[in-house]
Formats: C-alpha cells, sequence, structure tokens
C-alpha cells in the first residue's frame, strides 16, 4: 500500500495519545484528517483548533465522502456502528501500529520499548536532538511540555522517534536502526497469557532490527536469543558501556556523573525521580548513537521540561504539593512513590490510585498491594475498565483489603472531591492511566481556593 498518495484519511479513536500523534503528522502534510472519539478532552479539542474534523457521536452519517484510509485503534469496540460499517466499505482499515510500521519504513527509526519509561525516554530522545539540531520527528504516547505536543515534525527528518507499544504486539511492525528495551515487567497479560510469551515478544521486536544496527538493552534483562546485531548495554549502576554515578539530589534537582561511553559529569537534570535518571541515562545514549555531542546531551537534559502525567508537579505552596503521574503498573508506582518519598522524605505522602483494566488488577494484585504500602495514605477509586468487562470477584475492595497500610480508604469516583476538602495532605499524588487526569485541574482549583484563605 503506496501511503504518500492518499489524500483523505479517517481515523477511529482519534483522541488517543497515539492516535492523534499519527492525525497530527497526516495534517501537517496537506492529508485531509477526520475522525471519532467517544468524548471530547483536551486533546480532541486541540486537534479541532488545529483544523482537523472530530465528532463524538457513534453515527456511520457524519464519515466524510471519499475516504480512502481507516485507521483505527483497539480501544474502539467493533460493536459500535461505525466500526460495522467502515469494516463492510470496500476501504482499507489499518491499525494504528500497521500505519506507523509504513511510514517509518522509509526513514532511520529510533524504537523505544519497554513495559515502562517508552514515553519518557523516547521524549528525551526527541527532545536531545532537536537541541542538536539533528531533524528528527517523533511519535510520543505523551504531551511534551517544552513543545506542548505528542508529534514534533520536520520536513526532511534524519532520524524518525518511535515510542514502541508492546500492547497487542505493535511494535512488531517496525524496522528500527536504532532501539532500546527499558523493562520487560509482566504486563498486558490479557493478551500474553504469560510472562515468557512477553519476553518472546520483546526478543523478535530486537530482531527485527535492521541489519547494522544496534540494541540498547538495560543490562540485567534477558538478552534476545540469536539476535546478530550490535548489542550494547546501559544501568545506573552496574558496570555497562553507558552507566552513572555521583547520583544526588542538589536544591531539588537531580543531578548525576555519566560514565562509559558517554563522560559528562555534574549534569542537573530537568526531570525529578531516580527512576528519571534512568531514563535519562537511556536517552543520552540513544541520542549519542545517533550522532549527538556531549554538550547537545547535557543541555537537552538540563532544559527538558518532563512529560504531562510523567511526574507533573501540578501545584506548589508551603502548605502542600501536589503531583500527578500515569503509573499504572506496579513497578512505575513503587518508582514513583520512592522518588517523592527521597524528594520530600519529611512529608507525609498521600496516594489517591485508580486502578486500570481488570486483568491487571487480577494478575498483580500482590504487587499492586506491595507498592501501594509504600504511600504514608491511601485513596483507592474503583477500577477503571477501559476494553475490559468486569472479572468476577475483581474490584478495588478485594485489592483495597491486600494492602498492608492502616490509613486507606475505598472512595467513589463522584466523592473524590468532597473527601479531599476534608483532608490535609502534605504530599498529594494523583496516580493512574484511566480518566482520573480528568481530576487534575479540579484538585488544583480546590487547592487554589484552600491557599488563597
Amino acid at each position: 500500500m503506496n501511503i504518500d498518495g492518499i489524500k483523505n484519511i479517517y481515523f477511529l479513536g482519534i483522541g488517543g495519545i497515539g492516535m492523534s500523534a499519527l492525525a497530527r503528522y497526516f495534517y501537517t502534510r496537506g492529508v485531509r484528517v477526520s475522525g471519532y472519539d467517544k468524548t471530547p478532552s483536551p486533546l480532541t479539542k486541540q486537534l479541532q483548533e488545529e483544523g482537523i474534523d472530530v465528532h463524538y457521536e457513534d453515527d456511520p452519517v457524519l464519515v466524510p465522502d471519499s475516504v480512502q484510509l481507516v485507521i483505527y485503534t483497539p480501544a474502539v469496540p467493533s460493536s459500535t456502528s461505525l466500526f460495522q460499517h467502515l469494516s463492510n466499505q470496500n476501504i482499507p482499515i489499518k491499525k494504528r501500529a500497521e500505519v506507523l510500521g509504513m511510514i517509518s519504513s522509509g526513514t532511520p527509526t529510533i524504537a523505544v520499548a519497554g513495559t515502562h519509561g517508552k514515553t519518557t525516554v523516547s521524549a528525551m530522545v526527541a527532545h536531545i536532538l532537536k537541541t542538536a539540531d539533528i531533524r528528527c520527528i517523533a511519535f510520543l504516547g505523551g504531551i511534551l511540555t517544552n513543545y506542548n505536543s505528542n508529534y514534533l515534525g520536520s520536513s526532511d527528518p534524519r532520524w524518525m522517534v518511535i515510542e514502541a507499544d508492546e500492547y497487542d504486539r505493535s511494535f512488531l511492525h517496525l524496522r528500527p536502526e536504532l532501539a532500546v528495551i527499558t523493562s520487560m515487567d509482566a504486563d498486558h497479560l490479557d493478551v500474553y497469557k504469560s510472562e515468557s510469551h512477553l519476553q518472546e515478544s520483546f526478543s523478535l521486536f530486537a530482531k527485527n532490527i535492521k541489519p547494522g544496527g544496534t540494541l540498547l538493552l538495560k543490562k540485567g534483562l534477558k538478552e534476545p536469543e540469536g539476535f546478530k546485531e550490535k548489542l550494547m548495554h546501559y544501568h545506573l549502576s552496574l558496570p555497562a558501556d553507558f552507566s552513572a554515578s555521583g547520583i544526588r539530589v542538589e536544591d531539588g534537582m537531580y543531578v548525576v556523573n555519566f560514565e562509559g561511553k558517554l563522560n559528562i559529569e555534574n549534569l542537573p537534570l530537568g526531570s525529578a525521580g531516580r527512576h528519571n535518571v534512568e531514563n535519562a541515562l537511556a536517552a543520552a545514549a540513544l541520542a549519542r548513537l545517533a550522532g549527538a555531542g556531549k554538550k547537545d546531551i547535557a543541555r537537552g537534559l538540563n532544559s527538558f521540561m518532563g512529560v504531562k502525567r510523567r511526574f507533573e508537579n501540578c501545584f506548589k505552596s508551603s502548605q502542600i504539593i501536589y503531583i500527578d503521574d500515569y503509573a499504572h503498573h506496579p513497578e512505575e508506582l513503587k518508582a514513583t512513590i520512592s522518588a517523592v518519598k527521597e524528594l520530600y522524605p519529611d512529608k507525609k505522602v498521600t496516594g489517591i490510585f485508580q486502578p486500570h483494566l481488570f486483568s491487571r488488577t487480577r494478575d498483580l494484585e500482590k504487587q499492586f498491594a506491595e507498592s501501594l504500602a509504600l504511600l504514608d495514605e491511601l485513596i483507592l477509586l474503583e477500577i477503571y475498565p477501559a476494553r475490559e468487562l468486569p472479572i468476577k470477584g475483581v474490584s478495588s475492595e478485594a485489592l483495597l483489603e491486600k494492602i498492608p497500610l492502616q490509613n486507606k480508604k475505598l472512595v467513589k469516583r463522584e466523592e473524590l472531591l468532597s473527601e479531599l476538602e476534608k483532608m490535609h495532605p502534605e504530599v498529594l499524588l494523583t496516580l493512574g492511566a484511566g480518566d482520573i487526569d480528568r481530576f487534575q485541574q479540579p484538585i488544583v482549583e480546590l487547592l487554589k481556593k484552600r491557599h488563597m484563605s
């Protein structure tokens, strides 16, 4: 399929973070772009303001004439009227991952894979390349604060940076020149059924690296069997091609030395958290392999303002600090909570967590309980179902019972703000990948009002 000749594309689920980046890519290239999403959001509003047609009714009448390609996300159920209608038309229907694979086939690609860390590492790489005046385009799984977008464009890119998603084996559509694997923790077991099948998929992803390419692997992860291209390692503390030392907090910022094949001393990082020091090391290594110089790497990491909902500082006063984070896997929760405890060791940490998916909650219940127990106080919301139907015996109530924490409670979504009005947390975290982000602005307004009074 020659994607370059297509002039009219329709998106099913255009408001998704990955779908909207793809929509922006085509729109900037003069393609007529339109699409459907279930509910309005700040992202769909942005797309509309940029000139992209978006509708929210599941009505085939609203699909424009002469559509040449439909791009869909599995988040949109096949039972919707739009999906049924478009499936019966003589129009190619492709998953987002397939289309990304087609686009990347013509441009040298840096693919960032891992069960967590993908969004931040890919955003850091893109920002470093931009800082170094190395032309690139980037498809990101979050809104990069420096540019207020999940898509960075260039008319003549030297590199394409892609967040390589393991869900539904999407990343197997990519053939990168450079790739990193940051982590392979058990996740998406509704798709993979076992951790060994998940690791097998990462191995297949690595084997898709083009001849002469390089895989950057976090040291300690299982190496892909039969991998024949160049393999390099990174690690914060173990000896590796790219490593770090002297990690410390100075004036609220993490400072680090990079060692090995990239030597940078006393580098202050723009993003907080020990896990983001590791992300920065991976990004720096990739950028170095892509041709960025040491000074540009240092400038890029120092000026990196983060990704929205990745350890995002939303409000700070003398009474309270409020941070919002996308963490939805036990390892991510552990990293975020530990980072907050390291930054604010003398303050009580209160977390509001919305579990994401019944299957993930069931499969990782023990690990969730252990990670959430790191908090001083927990408010647990109901499970966000996303694409799933309820599973018997799986609930937030059942999870709450397993968490060895004294100060914990289950709160209904509609009662969260009134519950917060009665509380006086010192450090407040909102955590999760569902729609908990909708509470960010109301919580900020509540805290502002309290601060003013």
